[in-house]
């Protein structure tokens, strides 16, 4: 395909980030959250900088040329963002100290300059400076005989120009912003001084005898990506060894205020070998994710409230573990979080397994968990009382290496079978298998999801999950984790399709299906964080060639072109950006039982050769979830699995959740063919539509059947429709 039918996947990002900055931009949210909105921004920035721009210095340096698919080389590549960030960055401090912290003021919270503090509020500043910060503080002078210090990533650091009494001559140093405490420093009720403040203010105290001349702050964003030697004999010890390596990355990233002096900005560009191209320079705060604590504050009325999440319906009133397993085991259970309870039913999940004295074996997938996770105290309690538990623990999930390092020593410590990841590809799928002795015989129960088995961040990030008892997943996740524990290859699946070996010629072939199918009648909906692998979007050109209709909501990166006369004109893309991070991976193909009859893939994935010949003769809707973006590196360089949802109550609320999302005029961003988005700017929320579904499910009587299934009903052809009319009458 031509460049032109393709976006660049750097540029794409950026316009998500400027989608989530439009969010600190929104009138209609409250104070605090719109600031929130800035944190998050700014956080974002930094690991695009660690990450991507760090990757494209490198490329520069190395001398490579090769451009991707959309033609832009990598040193265009840096032009183009640094356009997009000045235009952005320039929004950001418009936001934040023209519109936001006057607003906040008037709200009685003040985040105020050392000049606008009264005598009493810069006595306790002093005060804080005198028992808190002056013994901790560290003065590093630059000179001959003492070479310029190294600045850790993401620290905030005072640059010092002091001046030698006697003969006058300049003299500079560094003094490090202690990373341990409060960024912004309360010195009355609700009014705060930045801490880089302070320390100027009493910069005096640190340089005695020597004439102070003024400090500014600045912070250095280094290059944060492992580089691990993947034919290291401990993979545990490449990780450690890379992430020492880390702290001495390449600088990337200079941010300074506006104010510096020459002498003090040459000095650093020059010490850090960077270019003006790699300076910022603020007018105001350096570091937006300083915001992140006023939301501490008890001010409700400026904040959205988060859901706690309520406890599915199936699953409440569950008062022992025979009875949670026998709910999962009467029908699959779909988990929408955060709108359902992550604790009631995925921890409690994993938490009834360790507990249960018919639960033999426990086998998980961890890329990434909070440290006090209750999931690893359950497995570590399991393998305490003699059960068999492995986990497969990705040391390379980027930026908590070194956190689940720590806690897989723990779960190690206790006795768990610990594989830590593979060689060339990381584990990122998201599985839970879970062994019983019943009367009956053994039975596997399953946990499949689309975000991390961290309880905190799902709490608002929105996934899904499918708890299942279904005898061919169970098949399925035992082939995967012995792959992944012991050795295999050419591992045949009914209901999974799993990367790097099958996943992307079954995608490619549910897409063929779509175009065969009679014109008009094909149907596609994609749900994902991003789209960039350029095979799987000519795919989908052709069948929007062919008249199917494809509807694609992306969250964040898309480098596919919609909307383009006789390539894409039946493809829409829309991104949700709210108070809920968008993360659920979900697919529907309309006639994904149209199958070829000499496609093994395919073959591989129906249970007899009858159910093939059936589906032959009419189209049946498949729906699928898992823990995969379309990106080549989740294809290609990833262990990833994706699950087809059969369980009719499962399929309607995978269908509702698309259809909510795909009726969304408040949160949705709609993609245009010139690369440019459009806020739609109605007032349906899915986020809130969502949220009150939930709530009216979770009300329905609890389900307390506990006879087995040994089939599941047919998917019904038709069931995705516009359904949000008819929900929001009902909800009244």
């Amino acid at each position: 395909m031509p460049d032109a039918y393709y976006f660049n996947r750097e540029l794409s990002w950026l316009d998500f980030n400027s989608r989530v900055l439009a969010q600190a931009e929104d009138a209609e949210l409250p104070l605090l959250e719109r600031l929130k909105f800035c944190a998050i921004y700014a956080s974002n920035l930094d690991e695009f900088f660690m990450v991507r721009v760090a990757g494209l210095r490198d490329q520069v340096a190395a001398g490579i040329t090769k451009a991707p698919p959309d033609g832009l080389r990598p040193l265009a590549q840096l032009a183009a963002i640094r356009d997009q960030l000045d235009l952005q960055i320039d929004r950001l401090e418009r936001v934040q100290h023209d519109v936001l912290l006057p607003m906040l003021a008037d709200e009685g919270i003040d985040v105020l300059g050392w000049d606008e503090l009264s005598e009493d509020e810069r006595k306790v500043a002093n005060g804080e400076f005198e028992d808190r910060m002056f013994a901790v503080l560290t003065p590093l002078a630059v000179d001959p005989g003492h070479p310029f210090p190294y600045i850790s990533n993401l620290s905030l650091n005072i640059a010092v120009l002091v001046a030698d009494p006697d003969s006058g001559q300049h003299r500079f140093a560094r003094v490090k912003v202690p990373p341990t405490m409060d960024r912004l420093i309360e010195v009355a009720d609700n009014r705060f001084v930045p801490i880089e403040q302070v320390i100027v203010a009493n910069l005096d105290q640190l340089f005695a005898g020597m004439k102070l001349l003024g400090g500014w702050p600045f912070r250095v964003t280094r290059n944060a990506d492992l580089t691990l030697d993947e034919d290291a004999d401990d993979l545990l010890e490449a990780v450690e060894m890379e992430l020492r390596r880390r702290r001495f990355g390449r600088a990337i990233r200079l941010e300074v205020t506006h104010d510096i002096p020459p002498e003090a900005y040459e000095l650093l560009v020059r010490e850090l070998d960077l270019e003006d191209d790699g300076v910022f320079i603020y007018r105001g705060l350096i570091d937006s994710t300083a915001f992140w604590q006023l939301q501490a504050l008890d001010r409700s009325d400026l904040m959205v409230t988060p859901t706690g999440g309520v406890v599915p319906a199936r699953l409440r009133d569950v008062e022992t573990s025979q009875d949670f397993f026998a709910r999962v085991r009467h029908a699959d259970v779909l988990l929408h979080h955060p709108y359902e309870s992550f604790g009631a039913s995925v921890t409690e999940f994993i938490g009834h397994a360790s507990r249960d004295p018919q639960v033999l074996a426990i086998k998980i997938t961890l890329y990434r968990t909070s440290g006090d996770s209750p999931i690893i105290d359950a497995l570590i309690h399991a393998a305490e009382q003699g059960k068999q538990v492995a986990a497969l623990v990705e040391l390379k999930a980027r930026f908590d290496e070194q956190n689940n390092i720590t806690w897989a020593r723990r779960l190690e410590d206790a006795g768990v079978h610990v594989v830590y990841g593979l060689v060339g590809l990381k584990i990122h799928t998201k599985t839970t298998l879970v062994v019983r002795d019943e009367p009956d015989g053994l039975r596997r129960y399953c946990h499949i999801g689309t975000g991390n088995y961290n309880p905190k961040t799902a709490r608002i990030y929105e996934d899904v999950g499918l708890l299942t008892a279904d005898r061919a997943v169970g098949d399925d996740l035992s082939q995967l984790f012995n792959l992944l524990t012991g050795y295999g290859r050419d591992v045949k699946y009914r209901r999974l399709f799993v990367a790097p070996h099958s996943l992307r010629t079954s995608l490619e072939s549910l897409i063929d299906n779509e175009t065969r199918a009679p014109v008009g009648e094909g149907h596609i909906i994609m749900k994902m964080n991003s789209l960039v692998d350029a095979e799987l979007i000519d795919r989908l050109y052709a069948a929007s060639q062919a008249g199917v209709r494809i509807d694609l909501i992306v969250r964040g990166i898309c480098c596919l072109r919609p909307a383009v006369e006789g390539l894409s004109e039946n493809i829409t893309v829309r991104s949700l950006v709210g108070r809920y991070l968008e993360h659920s991976r979900l697919f529907y193909f309309a006639h994904g039982g149209m199958v070829d009859a000499t496609s093994t893939v395919n073959l591989a994935a129906r249970e007899t050769v009858e159910d093939l010949h059936e589906l032959q003769q009419r189209g049946v809707e498949r729906f699928y979830l898992g823990s995969a973006d379309l990106m080549p590196r989740n294809l290609n360089r990833r262990v990833e699995a994706l699950v087809r949802v059969d369980d009719e109550e499962a399929q309607a609320r995978l269908a509702e959740i698309l259809d909510v999302s795909l009726a969304d005029t408040a949160l949705a961003w709609e993609l245009a063919a010139d690369g440019s988005y459009h806020r739609l700017g109605g007032n349906v929320s899915a986020h809130d539509e969502l949220e009150q579904l939930a709530s009216t499910r979770s009300a329905q009587p609890a389900v307390a059947e506990t006879d087995d299934r040994t089939r599941r009903p047919p998917a019904t052809p038709g069931r995705i429709r516009r359904i949000l009319p008819a929900i929001r009458s009902a909800l009244g």
